[in-house]
């Protein structure tokens, strides 16, 4: 009688090849579904970037919290910004 682990002279048969076809089916699918769910909060489109913490208001806000200018200043140059760059979004009156 012929079983499937034995394929005419006793060795196995092509159909082998389909458990190495299945474990990389099986891992590519979870890479793939990891990196649609979970990786994806660490680079999703609201975290800031390395752009975004160089802005000229983030490098003023920086400016204004490290003491190098006063208050009138900072709300002086921020006014100016405003209407250069815009507001990033990360709050602040509008």
């Amino acid at each position: 009688m012929e079983t499937l682990a034995q394929f005419g002279d006793g060795g196995p048969g092509p159909w082998i090849l389909l458990f190495p076809v299945i474990w990389a089916l099986v891992i590519g699918g979870g890479i793939t579904l990891l990196r649609r769910t979970v990786w994806r909060g660490r680079r999703g489109p609201g975290r800031p970037t390395a752009v975004a913490d160089n802005s000229p208001i983030t490098v003023l806000g920086h400016r204004f919290a490290s003491g190098e200018i006063d208050e009138d200043e900072y709300w002086r140059r921020l006014s100016v910004l405003d209407e250069q760059f815009g507001r990033t979004g990360k709050g602040g009156a509008a």
